[in-house]
């Protein structure tokens, strides 16, 4: 028999998303909007015009819960087939928000792929505990910086990453803006800069790592990952917002190059700007980024030059660390114009398991950079000892 011929029969599993719909006065409107939701992800089709009960009861969306949050907003839970998300990353996306990310009032906050369905994503490579493994770093917070400001050309970034390695700085990152401009062609900048990170490691006994910009158009995103590993550098900076979730996820998943990646959020602020649409922070930042092989999420920290909360901050946190399937905690990355008089601020807010991204205030100091990097050292070790004390008592 052919597929053609097969009725429809499937395995009755499905995966949970959950919606906050906002703008239902009534909870039949709620109902409504949720049902229209079910349908718009799936078939994408009248409901009366579903040609049979199979399609309607096998591959449309259901609606599993719908509750109340005031003002008239409801969160509503809907499961999907795991088959309508297919083996690919990309439809599963759509699935969880494609269509619906263009009408107002839906905002998607978190999901759940079960068993089957999240035995397709391979997640993060390395996440915390091996990006700790790499470093050798246990008792604190990661120390995080960029190489900037563009405009500087390979031997003068290479100069700088050497200053920032031998101050203690675990890694070491391309600014996001830097690709393979004229000014500072890729390949140089990356040979230039492994090499003096690896030079300032060797004299040191350090372990820094060098993490270079590899994100780029489609067919180059591979060429540039090679040629940072056969460099030596000992990550990869990539941007998915800008080149896809499922580019970062080959990434992840090449066992052949096998590097730790730190994702950046360029072009993702507009998916989390309105409370009424979206995506959720803790979604984006965290659960994406986890399932498309992330091992560390950049995001704009609360008090910065951003405007995200506390609390939408603790979503990203939570949503980097928490319990997620099978796949590995991955380090939250607050940045966005943090200083070092912050950081016992931030390790009291963000905790032991997270990497500090400090950029601008290094430079500021008005004393030999390798210097000022070991005062963030300290000032981090300091933060971290106090915290653990404060936890005993």
């Amino acid at each position: 028999m052919t597929t053609q011929d097969r009725p429809l029969t499937l395995s009755g599993e499905r995966f949970t998303a959950i919606y906050h719909l906002a703008g239902a006065p009534t909870a039949a409107q709620a109902r409504q909007r949720a049902r229209d939701l079910c349908l718009e992800q799936t078939v994408e089709f009248p409901d009366e015009l579903i040609p049979s009960a199979a399609i309607r009861e096998q591959i449309v969306g259901q609606v599993a819960a719908l509750e109340p949050l005031g003002a008239d907003r409801w969160e509503a839970v809907i499961r999907y087939p795991v088959e309508v998300a297919g083996r690919e990353l990309t439809q599963l996306v759509n699935c969880l928000f494609g269509n619906i990310s263009i009408k107002p009032g839906i905002r998607l906050m978190g999901f759940d792929l079960g068993e089957s369905l999240g035995r397709l994503y391979r997640g993060p490579r390395f996440g915390q505990a091996g990006l700790r493994d790499l470093l050798g770093v246990r008792d604190r917070p990661l120390l995080c910086t960029a190489l900037k400001p563009m405009g500087l050309n390979p031997s003068e970034l290479a100069r700088l990453a050497y200053r920032l390695a031998r101050g203690g700085i675990d890694l070491i990152k391309d600014d996001h803006g830097l690709t393979d401009q004229c000014f500072c062609p890729f390949e140089e900048r990356v040979a230039r800069c492994a090499e003096a990170v690896m030079r300032a490691n060797r004299e040191t006994g350090g372990r820094a790592l060098y993490l270079p910009n590899v994100t780029a158009p489609a067919a180059e995103i591979a060429r540039r990952a090679r040629h940072a590993q056969r460099c030596g550098a000992g990550g990869l900076l990539f941007c998915p917002g800008l080149a896809g979730l499922d580019a970062m996820r080959a990434l992840a998943d090449e066992d052949t190059l096998a590097l730790p990646i730190l994702s950046h959020p360029a072009f993702q602020g507009s998916f989390t700007l309105h409370p009424d649409a979206g995506l959720g922070h803790g979604v984006l930042y965290g659960q994406l980024n986890r399932l498309a092989g992330a091992d560390a999420t950049i995001f704009p920290s609360y008090g910065g030059r951003f405007a995200f909360t506390p609390r939408e901050c603790r979503d990203i946190v939570d949503a980097a660390t928490g319990p997620m399937g099978a796949w590995r905690a991955i380090f939250p990355v607050p940045a966005g114009g943090m200083g070092l008089k912050r950081i016992p601020e931030l390790i009291g807010f963000y905790g032991h398991d997270c990497c500090l991204l400090i950029g601008g205030d290094l430079h500021a100091q008005g004393k030999d950079l390798t210097a000022t990097c070991r005062d963030f050292m300290d000032a981090v070790q300091a933060a971290s000892s106090d915290s653990q004390e404060q936890g005993l008592r």
